[in-house]
């Protein structure tokens, strides 16, 4: 059983940056890919970026690309998301999941993930 808790959210101007946390507990932590999601009102929860298992590739969806950096620290059971240029439209609750064997073609798929954290409050305004 793994458990996610993340920290960092908050509230912040319009090309400002945040730094996202996630810790988790549980064994075998580099096994897992970790994802971060986000969800707005009234909107489903959609695939920002993600981490494969034991340092492996990372993956963003394009509204972020050049804006957001995902890493991990598997000494420290750890992911992190630097989230620079920030926009009005970021703004969400930011979820870190944690799954086991998922392959590259499921990688930007919740259901690929088991363990999901509480969520974390980003607000992007002026």
């Amino acid at each position: 059983q793994m458990q996610l808790v993340e920290s960092g959210g908050g509230l912040v101007q319009p090309g400002g940056s945040l730094r996202l946390s996630c810790a988790a507990s549980g064994p075998t932590f580099s096994r897992y890919s970790i994802g971060w999601f986000r969800q707005s009102p009234g909107k489903e929860r959609e695939f920002v970026t993600a981490v494969r298992a034991n340092g492996g590739s990372t993956h963003y969806t394009d509204s972020v690309k050049g804006r957001f950096t995902i890493s991990r620290d598997n000494a420290k059971n750890m992911v992190y998301l630097q989230m620079n240029s920030l926009k009005p439209e970021d703004t969400a609750v930011y979820y870190c999941a944690a799954g086991a064997s998922i392959i590259l073609s499921a990688i930007r798929q919740r259901t690929a993930y088991s363990y999901w954290g509480q969520g974390t409050q980003v607000t992007v305004s002026s």
